[in-house]
């Protein structure tokens, strides 16, 4: 992520700084996520049609209002903040130590770009499987109509899911994830270190500047969200598999057996555009969130160095 990422030599900053760009991020990107989420779990073509629930990004804004409230566009956000949070937290305390560990290996300083990739993968392999049960009741709480609710928050859908499915339930998905967050992780910490180098190289600013960080992270995270946006769609249908009393009001349920068999029966039932349903919102999202979260991240670790150098001084 450049040489920003190592502002501070204290592993806890980066995780602290990471929750705290995880939550600013969540909470402005709620309403896009809630969504991207019913577009991807919506069979029907997201184009005006009789059968369609949802035709376009301003029809679904203005329907999600109207039937259910504006609070409805922030539906399933404490887990959604835990889940921004934790994984904020462990992605960023990780990518520093991987990044540490790669500094014992002078050789490794020859493939820059390399290493940003691997680390940012590893990163975010390990912060997706920790957060990953968050995830889940996040999306059963989106998916869930207002008008016909089968969870009345976190604690009562854990209790739920424990009682009439299984443990495992917390973990749907996690496959098609784990396969997506590996090159959409990587590639976002190396391009976004790729954008900041090119941002330097062409102004007299500084690397952890306001505008470089929302620039690089904006185009790291649109560019990276579009190229494995397929899997992203697979994780959610699978995350409401046995859901699908909770799914009344929103048309044809899509039932699966696993990652597979979700890509083939929506390329067979809605064609190659099925694949990216809910891709605009989804952009838009990535865009928004990845530039949010570095620059939170970014300028929250200079806060917490000020602060920790104005607190050593007064000492």
């Amino acid at each position: 992520m450049g040489t920003s990422l190592k502002v501070s030599d204290h592993n806890t900053d980066h995780a602290i700084a990471g929750a705290i760009g995880g939550f600013v991020t969540r909470f402005v990107s709620q309403p896009l996520d809630v969504v991207k989420i019913r577009f991807q779990l919506q069979v029907e073509p997201i184009t005006p049609h009789s059968v369609s629930k949802y035709h376009s990004l301003v029809q679904a804004f203005l329907m999600i209002f109207k039937e259910e409230g504006i609070l409805a566009l922030w539906k399933g956000h404490i887990p959604a903040q835990l889940l921004s949070i934790a994984y904020g937290m462990t992605q960023f305390y990780a990518y520093n130590m991987i990044m540490k560990t790669s500094d014992n290996f002078s050789q490794l300083n020859e493939w820059k770009y390399s290493m940003k990739f691997v680390a940012g993968a590893g990163a975010g392999s390990i912060a997706t499987t920790t957060s990953f049960p968050f995830d889940t009741i996040r999306t059963r709480l989106v998916a869930q109509s207002s008008n016909h609710r089968v969870y009345k928050g976190i604690l009562h859908s854990c209790s739920c899911i424990l009682k009439h499915e299984s443990p495992t339930v917390f973990f749907n998905g996690l496959l098609p994830t784990l396969l997506q967050i590996i090159p959409h992780s990587g590639l976002q910490f190396l391009l976004y270190g790729l954008f900041t180098d090119v941002y330097k190289r062409y102004s007299d600013k500084a690397d952890t500047s306001f505008l470089n960080s929302m620039i690089s992270g904006s185009a790291a995270g649109l560019l990276a969200k579009t190229a494995v946006y397929p899997l992203d769609l697979s994780r959610k249908r699978l995350q409401i598999q046995g859901f699908q009393h909770g799914r009344k009001g929103f048309g044809t349920f899509f039932h699966c057996r696993g990652l597979i068999d979700c890509l083939r029966l929506t390329l067979k039932v809605e064609g190659v555009k099925g694949l990216f349903k809910g891709l605009v919102p989804s952009q838009l999202k990535a865009a928004v969130t990845t530039a949010l979260h570095f620059t939170a991240y970014e300028q929250s670790l200079i806060l917490i160095k000020t602060i920790r150098n104005l607190s050593t001084s007064e000492e």
